[in-house]
């Protein structure tokens, strides 16, 4: 004989499964991952990683720079403008983990970061000699190693880690309208809501 308070527990939980098993195919679609989901307390499902990395958002990145230098009255100059794809998103190596409950559902996952910056275009604005100031090729070699690494300091500057942290709450909002309030929690444990 089945009771009311227990056929209600039993469509609570087939509710959440059913919750936890759209969670693990949002995970998938957008990551190709699968999360540790947990359902009060108990495993539903342990992680697998098959990549290493989520990348969430690429953005176009332009930076210039300059070097100018005077000796004994002999200026030399180099100036450089590059074009780059920066890529901000997650480190899939960290913990990522689903756990829902009947009033809130958290994902626990690592903070973004600018995971890479892909050179584009290296446009030369200037390459002039001095006299006796010539311009080496370990002086080119030095200005064309400082454009990745200013792409990827302007990258950070711009807030492209935590954009990419908004964009991963909305796209799990909108593949899955949980009942209950979805909440992610980056690397040191600070709720992000909508």
């Amino acid at each position: 004989m089945e009771t009311w308070p227990s056929r209600t527990a039993k469509q609570g939980s087939a509710e959440l499964e059913k919750l936890g098993k759209d969670l693990r195919a949002a995970f998938i679609d957008i990551a190709h991952l699968q999360p540790r989901v947990t359902i009060n307390d108990r495993v539903y499902m342990e992680q697998t990683t098959p990549v290493g990395e989520l990348v969430v958002l690429s953005r176009r990145i332009e930076v210039e720079h300059e070097l100018l230098h005077t000796w004994a009255g002999s200026s030399k100059r180099i100036k450089l403008h590059g074009t780059f794809i920066a890529k901000a998103g997650f480190d899939l190596q960290q913990n990522l983990s689903v756990d829902i409950r009947p009033n809130e559902i958290i994902v626990r996952l690592p903070h973004a970061q600018i995971l890479g910056v892909e050179q584009e275009q290296v446009d030369v604005l200037a390459f002039e000699n001095g006299l006796w100031n010539r311009i080496s090729g370990q002086d080119l070699q030095a200005e064309l190693s400082s454009l990745p690494q200013l792409a990827w300091k302007k990258a950070t500057a711009t807030g492209l880690p935590a954009e990419a942290e908004r964009s991963l709450q909305r796209q799990l909002e909108e593949r899955i309208h949980p009942p209950q309030p979805l909440h992610l929690i980056f690397g040191n444990g600070e709720k992000h809501e909508p």
